[in-house]
Formats: structure tokens, C-alpha cells, sequence
């Protein structure tokens, strides 16, 4: 064998060599990939968000911290359990909750007891309430007074207060462009009643003194300010907790019940929010758990710009756990709630303590399901629905005119329910079409309205205005609570005895005349008497005689004149005597009144 050919045999056998090398580094590879694919984490529950290929490539270099066989088989067998289902697929839910509440549910009044408005708004604020409010504002004004304040004051006592309540309410009714307008006077657009109830500069100096704490306490809480024993609600917490105690006391809840936000609208900087979601988008916000029956405002508590709830699990799962006190509420509650206050660890804890729980819930919330296998597509059709069941918790998914996605411990995922809703044809003709729906999404468009029920009721008639001092804002939300929880008491003693209610309008009018002492109903002015009705007014002759003749001329005799022996009319000069109709008073040319 030449040289050559020695060389060409050898270069023959090192390729051979490499290819063999190359498949086995694809073998080798291909294993690597599958092996990789399936380290997912369990909490995302997706085969489909597998890291690219570079980021696999940088793992493989963490070969130690392979899962064995055991954990890749159970995170197959996870994904493979936490795909989506349809309608088709039956779906077993919890045992129900056993309702058990520590009270019977509705007022804790006897109705025969026939309670006026002013009544059901003493529950609220009584005369205790009310001389400690009036001792409070009492001293506020003599410090003001000491530091040279330009005005004279006179303590104010316990029914003066409640006037001033009164005309508080009056402003809620009637309203005008600043408080000083109802004090205008010989004007067209005088208001009386104010000024006969009280001065304008009173009622301002009250407003303007107004406290609800102690003033000595408020200065030492003030003195604490940048440590952790400041309270921010100090000032307000007196009249605040005996509100919320008041709530709870004379109102047991029905079983379904809501957590939300409230605003109070404001402008100081003082534990001001920002919601851009709600109407009142600037001021304070409150947690509120209400009645989705009625909108009884059941417990609050407000927000200090932190979280000041002492679980330490998010302020969201905090405000729940602490509105929906087991020992008030008993057990059994159903709780709806929004996308906010929704996570798993919540419902499962509520389904623990008894209670069950029903929201929409964000995809990016820890431990929700975000699989994409059997998923909705973007344009499903309307009434296409999904749903996955992860212990107590079943994950609705639900297209309408978009995706709602729905958790819920109360329902299974779809029990045959429909809702209707408006469509339109090609030919541009609207009907109307059964659309299947879940059963969590029709229960939470059922209940969840309670907050927002509330929240209405207390708008129709607030005592909301312009004030410089954060807390009075509060108060003036304190009143409104008072008022608009009143009225509901009344609503439900009426209906339990089955009679007709006042409206909310007819509520507060009585409760305003009743807190200033007057009654609802004035009496007419007496006319002045009237003189005698059949008075002699002859009328005047359309134009003037140019003839000569007498200005009578042409006109009737009049029967009231004969009858009263007046001086003959031209009917008596005339040669022919009138007839009978002439003679009417509806003939005469007289004008009569009476």
C-alpha cells in the first residue's frame, strides 16, 4: 500500500469515528431535553410555559438538583389532573356549610314597640354619646376661646346638640351653594326654617368646635407622632368603635353577606387614597362588610395608609378575616367578595373556619391555576365555559362579552343554569338568546351588590360637605351610617309586621323634625278675611262716543241694581224695557265678584 492510500484509510476511519460521536451527542441531547422539560414548577401548573432553549441550556449545568423519577411522575400526573373541563364534565362540590348563626338573623328589636325614626337613631347616637360629644366640643371651645378666638361661645348642652343633628339633616336635604344661604334673608330665596330653629353664627361656631375625643388626650396622642404608639384615628375612635358596636348589636346579618371599599370623599392629605375604579376616586377608604339583602352596613373599619390588621397575611386576607368575626357572625356565612380581597390560602381558610366564599380572582394570584391546556381561547363564543377544582376551591372561567373568571367553596362549576342576553344578527336585528351560565357567576352577580347597595343608600341623603378638618369628615360619615342604618331598621320592623314602610325621603324628614323639636307639618297663614263678594265694578265702554251721546248708552240694565234700589241704568231711559235674559247677571255688563 502506498503512502497515499494509507493516508486516505486513515482520514475514512476519523469520520466514521466523529458521526458516530455526533449521534451519540444527540441521543444524549434529546434525553437531556426531555429530562429538563419535565422539572416544572408545581404552583405554575403548565407544560406549556417550558423555559427556551437557551435558558434549558443554562440549567443543565445544575445537574444535582434533579428531581428523582417519583416527583416527575407526580408533576406529570398534577398537569395531567389541572386541565381545564367543560360543561360536559360533572363536577362534585363540597358537602355544604351548616348555617348557624350566633343570633336570629334580622332586627334585634321587638317591632311592637312602634319605634319612631328618632328612636332607631338614638340606637346610635344616644344621650350618653351625645353629652360626651358635647363635653368634647365644650372644652375644644374654651381652649379656642383662651387663645383669642373672635367669637363668643356658650357651652352647648345635649338638646341643643341634637338641633343642631337635626339641622345638620336639613342641609342634606335641601341643598344650597354654601351654609350661609340658608340664613339669607328678604330675599326670594330665603329659607325660614333655619333661622327659627337656630342663629347662623351658632350653628357655625358649633361645626367650627366640634370634637369627639378629649382634647387634653389628643395633644398627648399628637405627642407620639413618628413612633409606633401614635394612633392616626385617635381623634375619631371614640365615636367610631360605638357606631360599629351599635351596628353589630341591633342587627344580625342574613346568610349572605359582602366585603367591599368605601370612599369618603376628601381632600386633605391626611390617610388619603387613590381608587381609580370607584366614583369617589380621592379620600378616605373603608373596609365594609354589608348585608347583600338589604345593604346594612354590618362592620367597618378604616384604612390608615397601612396595614394596621394584626394577622400579617396581606392587607387583602386581613380585612376579610377581621370584618367576618366567627364569634358575631356565628358559622355558615356565605361571603362574596372582588378581585382584590380573592386568593386561595383565603377561601381555604374561610372553608375551614366554616364559612364559604365566593369572588372573582386575578390569574396572577399565588397557587391559582394557569394552565393553558383545554384553556378558552380569545375567541371563544359566548356561553363557553371552563372550570378546575382544586380541593374545596372550583375555578370557573366563563365567556360573556369577555372572560370572567370566578372561584367559589359554595357552588359546583355548572349545574344547567342560563342567563338571556341581547344579540345581533347578521341582518342587524336584535333578539334575545339563553346563554349558558356557572352557577358562581350567577350567585356572585346575585349577592355581591351589598357594598355597593350600601354605598348608595348612604349617597341619597348625605351630610357630606366642605369642612377643613379631616375627622369632622369622618363624623359626617358616622351621621350618615346612623341615618342610613336607621332606616333600615325601620324597613325590616315594617315588613315584619307587614305593614308599609316610609320611603327613605319620608325617614329623614320625619327624623330632621323630630331631632329639632318641631313638627313636619306647619299650618297654612289664615288668609284675611274677605270683604263682601257681590261688589258694583261696572265695566268701561270700549272705546269713547263721539257722537254726542252719553257713555252708558248701549249698556243693560243691571238686576243687582234694581234689587238694591240703585240709580236707573239707560235700560230704565229706554223705551223698551230689557227681557228676563237681559235682565241675568250673566248678561249684565257689571262685573260682580263673590
Amino acid at each position: 500500500m502506498s503512502p497515499a492510500e494509507a493516508a486516505q484509510l486513515i482520514q475514512e476511519q476519523l469520520a466514521l469515528e466523529s458521526e458516530s460521536d455526533d449521534a451519540l451527542s444527540d441521543l444524549s441531547s434529546d434525553d437531556e431535553d426531555v429530562h429538563f422539560e419535565l422539572r416544572i414548577d408545581p404552583a405554575e401548573d403548565d407544560v406549556e410555559n417550558i423555559p427556551p432553549a437557551p435558558a434549558r441550556k443554562r440549567a443543565r449545568s445544575d445537574v444535582e438538583n434533579i428531581p428523582p423519577a417519583p416527583a416527575r411522575r407526580r408533576a406529570q400526573t398534577k398537569q395531567r389532573a389541572h386541565s381545564w373541563k367543560t360543561e360536559r364534565d360533572a363536577d362534585a362540590p363540597p358537602p355544604p356549610q351548616r348555617f348557624l348563626p350566633a343570633r336570629e338573623p334580622g332586627v334585634q328589636l321587638r317591632a311592637e314597640d312602634n319605634h319612631t325614626p328618632l328612636d332607631l337613631f338614638k340606637l346610635f347616637f344616644s344621650e350618653n354619646v351625645v353629652q360626651t360629644l358635647c363635653r368634647n366640643t365644650n372644652k375644644q371651645a374654651a381652649a379656642k376661646v383662651a387663645r383669642g378666638a373672635k367669637y363668643r361661645w356658650v357651652d352647648v348642652g345635649v338638646a341643643e346638640f341634637y338641633q343642631f343633628l337635626g339641622l345638620m339633616f336639613y342641609t342634606s336635604m335641601l341643598k344650597v351653594k354654601h351654609v350661609t344661604d340658608y340664613w339669607r334673608r328678604n330675599t326670594i330665596f330665603s329659607i325660614p326654617f333655619p333661622a327659627q330653629t337656630m342663629a347662623r353664627d351658632r350653628y357655625r361656631t358649633i361645626f367650627w368646635n366640634l370634637h369627639i375625643s378629649d382634647p387634653d388626650e389628643d395633644r398627648e396622642n399628637d405627642a407620639k407622632k413618628g413612633t409606633s404608639a401614635h394612633d392616626k384615628l385617635f381623634c375619631v375612635k371614640p365615636l367610631m368603635d360605638t357606631i360599629r358596636n351599635v351596628c353589630k348589636a341591633f342587627y344580625h346579618p342574613r346568610r349572605n353577606i359582602s366585603v367591599g371599599e368605601r370612599m369618603v370623599a376628601s381632600r386633605c392629605h391626611a390617610m388619603r387614597q387613590y381608587m381609580k375604579d370607584k366614583p369617589t376616586k380621592w379620600g378616605f377608604k373603608l373596609f365594609v362588610l354589608a348585608d347583600s339583602s338589604n345593604g346594612y352596613t354590618v362592620n367597618f373599619s378604616v384604612y390608615t395608609g397601612k396595614n394596621n390588621f394584626p394577622m400579617g397575611h396581606g392587607l387583602s386576607y386581613d380585612s376579610v378575616m377581621t370584618l367576618t368575626d366567627k364569634g358575631y357572625l356565628g358559622s355558615g356565612y356565605n361571603v362574596f367578595m372582588d378581585n382584590f380581597y380573592t386568593s386561595p390560602k383565603l377561601f381555604k381558610d374561610l372553608h375551614d373556619a366554616k364559612f364559604g366564599a365566593c369572588g372573582t380572582y386575578r390569574e396572577s394570584r399565588r397557587d391559582c391555576p394557569r394552565s393553558s391546556i383545554n384553556a378558552l381561547a380569545k375567541h371563544s363564543p359566548r356561553g363557553e365555559m371552563r372550570w378546575i377544582r382544586d380541593g374545596p376551591v372550583v375555578y370557573v372561567k366563563w365567556m360573556d362579552t369577555r372572560e370572567v373568571s370566578v372561584c367559589s367553596t359554595i357552588h359546583a362549576a355548572y349545574t344547567g343554569d342560563a342567563v338571556q342576553r341581547r344579540v345581533k344578527s347578521k341582518q342587524g336585528l336584535w333578539s334575545r338568546k339563553s346563554v349558558p351560565c356557572p352557577k358562581p357567576v350567577i350567585e356572585y352577580n346575585k349577592h355581591m351588590g351589598g357594598v355597593d347597595l350600601s354605598n348608595q343608600l348612604l349617597q341619597y341623603y348625605t351630610t357630606q360637605h366642605e369642612t377643613v378638618k379631616w375627622y369632622k369628615k369622618l363624623f359626617l360619615h358616622f351621621l350618615d351610617i346612623a341615618s342610613t342604618n336607621a332606616y333600615i331598621l325601620h324597613k325590616e320592623l315594617m315588613q315584619s309586621m307587614h305593614k308599609k314602610s316610609m320611603t327613605h325621603k319620608q325617614f329623614i324628614e320625619k327624623l330632621t323634625a323630630e331631632l329639632c323639636g318641631v313638627s313636619l307639618h306647619c299650618e297654612e297663614p289664615k288668609a284675611p278675611p274677605k270683604e263682601d263678594g257681590r261688589l258694583h265694578l261696572p265695566v268701561c265702554r270700549a272705546g269713547s262716543s263721539t257722537d254726542g251721546k252719553r257713555a252708558s248708552d248701549g249698556r243693560r240694565r243691571c238686576v243687582y241694581c234694581i234689587q238694591q234700589g240703585k240709580a236707573a241704568g239707560p235700560a230704565e231711559e229706554s223705551d223698551e224695557w230689557p227681557s228676563a235674559e237681559e235682565r241675568s247677571p250673566s248678561a249684565c255688563g257689571a262685573a260682580h265678584t263673590g
